[in-house]
């Protein structure tokens, strides 16, 4: 089998920081007809390899490269209403999550699903759109207010005196992801320091924290070719454990695949994003 079997090429977008030095942010109030966001920073696009892992998906751990993939399916299959969802979903990946990462307990805060329509504005929840930026859902400040803001105000000082993480599970609904897949970026070659920019988002009632990342070369790129309903990847967002013994977090990002068959099912998928807990 050729190498070409192993890896596709991808366009990816990376952050450029704003040129003044000021701290970057976005306005989560996009506009009606574009859905853009009023923001200080601008992206870059950088063609490169991403090698499809399928066949050794199994080296790859949240604790080495901070994403994680499985196969288990889902009870549910509907994902047509945020309710049924919530009842009938959410229970079941917090079984999963806990079983596969040994944690106590595990509290879902939201999720979304995405289906990409190509020329629709996304607006709105129900109109979401894979994201075409690299990047990372949580910073430090933004878990640790996580905390604060889905757990009572009882619990959350001796939570966090414990290992806490925010993880995402992802998965295809309704077809095989043949085209606009995920890719994830080994921890492993991330320079945490200098590759990460925090990014606020600003809402009309409260701020929030993302990290925007910025190109190197070094950053090794995974996908896992056609996943399939039945399949999951698991994203490690943050981890409060940060001594070096164990990957933090895992940039992501959707991408066009140059590879993808003609007349390919539109990409569908949901991400469950969850508060993970440890007895230690």
């Amino acid at each position: 089998m050729s190498a070409n079997n192993y890896t596709t090429t991808g366009s990816l977008s990376y952050l450029l920081p704003p040129t003044d030095g000021s701290r970057a942010y976005t306005h989560i109030n996009a506009d009606s007809l574009t859905g853009k966001h009023g923001r200080n920073w601008s992206e870059a696009p950088h063609v490169l390899h991403i090698k499809n892992v399928r066949g050794s998906e199994n080296q790859y751990t949240l604790d080495n490269a901070g994403f994680q993939f499985g196969r288990q399916a889902s009870k549910h299959t509907r994902f047509l209403n945020d309710d049924e969802v919530e009842a009938e979903y959410y229970p079941e990946c917090v079984e999963l999550i806990k079983k596969l990462t040994g944690a106590s307990s595990a509290v879902i805060f939201d999720h979304t699903i995405r289906r990409r329509r190509p020329g629709q504005v996304d607006d709105g929840p129900q109109t979401r759109q894979p994201v075409t930026f690299v990047h990372v859902d949580q910073t430090t400040a933004s878990s640790v207010a996580r905390v604060h803001r889905h757990l009572p105000a009882s619990e959350a000082p001796a939570l966090l005196k414990r290992r806490f993480q925010i993880i995402n599970l992802w998965r295809p609904i309704s077809n095989t992801v043949l085209e606009w897949p995920l890719a994830l970026c080994d921890f492993r070659s991330v320079d945490v320091k200098r590759d990460l920019v925090p990014v606020a988002l600003i809402y009309p009632d409260r701020e929030g924290e993302t990290y925007g990342v910025k190109f190197d070369k070094a950053h090794s790129w995974n996908y896992m070719k056609g996943m399939e309903p039945d399949e999951f990847v698991l994203i490690k967002c943050f981890d409060s454990v940060q001594d070096g013994s164990v990957a933090i977090l895992s940039p992501h990002t959707a991408f066009e695949d140059p590879n993808s068959p003609e007349g390919a099912p539109l990409r569908e998928s949901i991400e469950i994003r969850a508060l993970v807990f440890y007895d230690y």
